[in-house]
């Protein structure tokens, strides 16, 4: 017994832990390289390997930490870190396994998907693009780390920043749309809110970029599909807001699923060690994604120990559920297939995450149940998302200013997103309370109170196909589907209709027809809920559309036959009170979309950043040329561009100017331009900067964004918005894949969407 003592005593003087009853606390440890080396030099090649195992928490549950399959590994220390478990009780019996049984006392680390928001759920991460506030969005980041840290978490799977033209891919939903320079300033916002200044406090946790790289350019837009482009389209398209993310210091990265230039990504030496590592500096670890290589078997690279040692010598670190680095790679080591250094490298990489986020400081620094009951889900945060929920919505037509309405009369509110509070939060909202999620119905009835009258009436079901609706509600995000007739869903909606002063109806997608495994090749709005918005405008009554979607959808019918949209994606917990807080004028609408709404799915990929080509229409009407490059049966243009939103107010641009008509390469010029509100609304304008490189050693876009300002403008009143345009704003990769910029001519465009049309120009000299 006395020798056990001993070694304990030692094993725990070299962690620096010093334990107490319910918790290990570290006199001050030792420099971490110093730290990490030596622990490492503790461990045996089993140890190491067990650290890049990342399994889900699977069996589970309070009270079996002691018992399951998962806890046992981590005794045996082969695991490095947990995921999809919840609670501070669950997290705090987990870790003590890890710290009190296993030989090395290493700590775990604890991810989730807290994709946008914790329990205090935001928009979904498109819709919270379409803010155009990084200050929204960095703090939406950082409370969802306040609330997850508060529960034992220390690492999410965020931000994701695949840049996607393509919304037949349902991960759309997910990313911040289609342009790089939009995404790189979000992926930083997110990165910066999640880990802010300083890993080692305890409301911070640890992010990670994903999906590196390419994701959301599958062909056919189908999810996990093969991805084929240039380099050159990588680095200028794709590549800019991973770089961006990984120079704001995130802490991890995710592989994708999809196969680059024929190798898949989690196996791909170029993508994880030549760019990632060599040319951005990437200093954290990698992961891959839920068994990204073990798909790499039927992706046709080799059976399980072959693909695990290709992950390993492309540089992945760890190993997510698979368990294929578990299983193989001391195999491999003794075959040498794989190498010692490049084990001790992963492992490093891991262990000085951990070192970073303090936890061989305190391994249970995150299971504070204090924190844990009055720091998630309060009033506060909810409050906060609410704001920002509103600035999400995008209005897209509002003919004779149906909104906002008047808190008076009798309102119809009629549609299967109605009263669909389980739906309000959105795809990949797995910490979200569904049952504490505001509806739109009861948003409506707290805004109004008595002084109006809301009826209510589901309407129709989300599509006439029940099968499909199953499909399309998953994780308990039902919808209740309603057994009548479609006839008697329809005379109970048109008897409420014929009551009311005004229609509100509440359609679109549920939740889980975007995200994960959900891709579309049909962008419209279901059919049985067209046809209930048919006989709704046969009422002859105005009819507001709330559009709830994951992506653009195609709405050539509803843009011409209805009042208003108002495009409210999937707003988060709060969505029925910040839904209300626009439809009534209590918040201006001023979001902006992100993602191209096209006119058919015909058109897609469709983007405003596109190329032109050798025969481009002459005309401006879109009216069809023979042997031009359009359609026969269809225009060329969207819908509704990127940039584009309307507010209760009207903004006139004006008095655009440029500093200088010439610039050199040390030099900046500055763009000013006059916003005047002529409306009857403050409202919220973003002012965006476009600029074409008329004349390239490469093909170049149309028009890129290099410049965006949200400010806030009362009602008559007009404000000087200033633009400052350096030699970065200018460089592209040229087919050589040097990030350059060339002299020539240069046209500035500045407006309140894509299409902008007020310009200047300007020509770079040496």
């Amino acid at each position: 017994m006395k020798n056990k003592l001993i070694i304990l005593f030692i094993s725990f003087a070299f962690l620096g832990y010093s334990q107490n009853k319910d918790t290990k606390k570290a006199a001050p440890l030792k420099p971490k390289a110093e730290f990490v080396a030596e622990l490492m030099a503790k461990m045996t090649l089993d140890e190491k390997i067990g650290q890049l195992n990342l399994p889900t928490s699977g069996d589970i549950t309070t009270g079996q930490a002691n018992s399951s399959d998962v806890a046992k590994k981590i005794e045996e220390g082969k695991v490095g870190g947990l995921f999809n478990i919840k609670s501070v009780q669950k997290i705090k019996e987990v870790q003590r396994v890890a710290v009190e049984k296993s030989r090395l006392q290493i700590p775990l680390l604890f991810g989730m998907d807290v994709i946008h928001g914790y329990e205090t759920t935001f928009p979904i991460p498109l819709g919270l693009s379409c803010t155009w506030d990084m200050q929204l969005i960095q703090r939406s980041a950082q409370i969802a780390a306040q609330e997850s840290s508060a529960d034992g978490i220390n690492w999410t799977f965020s931000p994701m920043v695949d840049v996607s033209r393509d919304p037949r891919w349902g991960r759309v939903s997910e990313g911040s749309g289609e342009d790089p320079y939009l995404g790189s300033q979000i992926a930083k916002a997110m990165v910066t809110g999640y880990q802010g200044n300083d890993l080692a406090k305890n409301n911070t946790i640890l992010a990670c970029v994903k999906h590196f790289a390419l994701y959301g350019a599958p062909e056919a837009g189908r999810d996990y599909n093969t991805v084929d482009m240039s380099r050159i389209r990588m680095y200028n398209d794709y590549f800019p807001p991973y770089k961006a993310a990984v120079d704001a210091g995130v802490g991890s990265a995710m592989a994708s699923f999809n196969e680059v230039e024929g190798i898949p990504a989690t196996g791909n030496k170029w993508l994880m060690t030549d760019v990632l590592r060599n040319q951005w500096g990437f200093k954290g670890f990698v992961v891959t994604d839920f068994t990204g290589i073990n798909e790499m078997v039927d992706h046709g690279m080799g059976d399980l120990q072959t693909v695990s040692a290709l992950a390993l010598n492309a540089g992945i670190d760890m190993d997510m559920v698979g368990e294929g680095f578990l299983t193989t790679l001391k195999k491999s080591y003794d075959e040498k297939k794989v190498t010692l250094e490049q084990i001790d490298k992963a492992v490093q990489l891991i262990l000085e995450a951990k070192y970073d986020l303090g936890l061989f400081q305190d391994p249970y620094k995150y299971c504070d149940t204090n924190r844990a009951k009055t720091e998630i889900f309060t009033k506060a945060n909810r409050d906060e998302a609410r704001k920002i929920a509103a600035q999400s919505l995008v209005l897209l037509k509002n003919d004779k200013n149906i909104l906002p309405l008047q808190k008076s009369g009798t309102i119809a509110l009629i549609g299967p997103l109605a009263d669909a509070k389980e739906n309000m939060a959105g795809t990949w909202s797995v910490a979200t309370k569904q049952e504490n999620s505001i509806s739109l119905l009861a948003g409506l009835k707290d805004a109004v109170g008595t002084k109006a009258k809301v009826l209510y009436a589901k309407g129709s079901n989300l599509d006439y196909d029940p099968a499909f609706e199953e499909k399309a509600t998953m994780f308990g995000k039902t919808l209740h589907r309603d057994n009548r007739t479609n006839a008697e869903l329809t005379a109970e909606a048109l008897k409420i209709a014929g009551q009311s002063d005004v229609i509100i109806a509440a359609l679109g997608e549920s939740a889980e027809m975007s995200g994960e495994c959900s891709s579309r090749t049909n962008l419209e709005i279901p059919q049985a809920q067209k046809d209930l918005l048919n006989e709704l405008l046969k009422t002859g009554k105005p009819v507001v559309l709330v559009l709830f979607t994951g992506r653009p959808l195609v709405l050539i019918e509803e843009s011409k036959t209805v009042s208003s949209i108002l495009n409210v994606w999937f707003p988060g917990s709060e969505a029925g009170y910040a839904i209300s807080d626009v439809l009534f004028g209590d918040e201006v609408p001023s979001g902006k979309l992100t993602s191209t709404f096209p006119r058919s799915v015909g058109q897609v990929p469709i983007y405003y950043a596109h190329k032109n080509t050798g025969r481009p229409l002459s005309n401006k009407d879109g009216n069809f040329e023979k042997f031009r490059s359009n359609y026969i049966d269809e225009r060329n243009e969207p819908l509704y561009p990127f940039g584009f939103g309307l507010s209760y107010t009207n903004f006139d641009y004006s008095n655009l100017k440029i500093s200088s008509d010439k610039m050199n390469f040390h030099q900046k010029i500055t763009i000013t331009v006059d916003v005047a509100n002529i409306g009857n609304y403050d409202g919220k304008e973003t002012v965006q900067l476009y600029i074409r490189d008329v004349v390239g050693s490469v093909t170049r876009p149309m028009r890129e964004l290099k410049g965006f300002q949200k400010v806030l403008i009362k009602k008559g009143e007009k404000q000087t918005v200033t633009f400052e345009i350096s030699i970065e704003d200018l460089k592209f990769y040229n087919s050589d894949l040097q990030f350059v910029a060339e002299t020539g001519q240069f046209e500035v465009f500045v407006g309140g969407n894509s299409n902008a049309e007020n310009k200047v120009s300007f020509n770079l000299v040496n």
